[in-house]
């Protein structure tokens, strides 16, 4: 039997439509009407970090990790300091992309003051008594920090090894006859490596940088814990770069880097 022009011709355009639904019908296609995320650029571009002065050895080598494994990105010098000083610099408008304070109660500010969305813990430290090579005051434990004429350095009180310090004095029943108050845990540990003070506390984590000190028994240090959490910062220039060093540090190689230096994870 012969068929119409016309039913000819709708017969035609069927079979096109039909070619065409199929060919929708991709993987390429599939994935846009999935929703599946398509591969993202490489991350290229700066980034900038503020923190704590505690974190140096280790932020030293995550960084350069990082940038060996995105080689489009560079890290500009990292800014270490008490995580006091930073959170204040943050607030007040430092161009930084990622914060990572020593404790939870400087980063608490900056997430107060808008300057950080939230945070995510990724490392924990302790204090350690240090004394200078050799001992030469013949320090034993926290309660020699209050004999007379004894040269002792401690953080500043706002500083986190400084309240972690207060902690741990007071739960000792101690009160040190304190030289000078410091910035930062460098500073203490600079001190007592060049033998300028007899005695000082500091991370577990700094003491292990240097071979000009040596720890003595810190009994209750165990139960001062210090908890590291570390944030992208909400005006920062380049956040998808930032936001992966956040990931790299909270990884299973950062994971690594850190514990290899002392820190615990949290």
């Amino acid at each position: 039997m012969r068929r119409h022009p016309f039913t000819a011709l709708v017969a035609a355009l069927a079979t096109v439509l039909l070619l065409t639904g199929c060919g929708a019908s991709s993987p390429q296609a599939d994935t846009s009407i999935r929703g599946l995320s398509r591969p993202t650029a490489a991350l290229s571009g700066e980034i900038t970090i503020y923190a704590a002065a505690s974190l140096k050895a280790a932020f030293t080598q995550l960084a350069s990790e990082f940038e060996a494994q995105n080689p489009d990105v560079t890290i500009r010098p990292i800014t270490y300091d008490g995580s006091s000083t930073l959170a204040t610099q943050i607030l007040e408008g430092a161009p930084a992309d990622v914060f990572a304070s020593a404790d939870q109660k400087n980063m608490a500010k900056v997430i107060d003051g808008g300057a950080a969305g939230g945070a995510r813990p990724f490392a924990t430290n302790v204090l350690t008594l240090v004394v200078p090579k050799g001992n030469p005051a013949g320090i034993t434990g926290l309660a020699d920090l209050a004999t007379p004429g004894l040269t002792v350095v401690l953080c500043a009180a706002e500083v986190p090894c400084g309240s972690a310090s207060a902690t741990l004095l007071h739960n000792a029943g101690v009160t040190p006859s304190v030289d000078s108050y410091e910035q930062n845990v460098t500073a203490v540990l600079t001190k007592v490596a060049s033998g300028e003070a007899d005695a000082g506390l500091v991370y577990v984590t700094d003491a292990k940088t240097t071979s000009d000190v040596e720890t003595v028994a810190t009994v209750g240090a165990d139960a001062v814990v210090n908890t590291y959490p570390i944030a992208v910062l909400t005006g920062a220039k380049n956040p998808a770069a930032a936001a992966a060093f956040v990931d790299f540090v909270l990884s299973n190689d950062g994971r690594a880097v850190l514990s290899g230096l002392g820190f615990g994870s949290p």
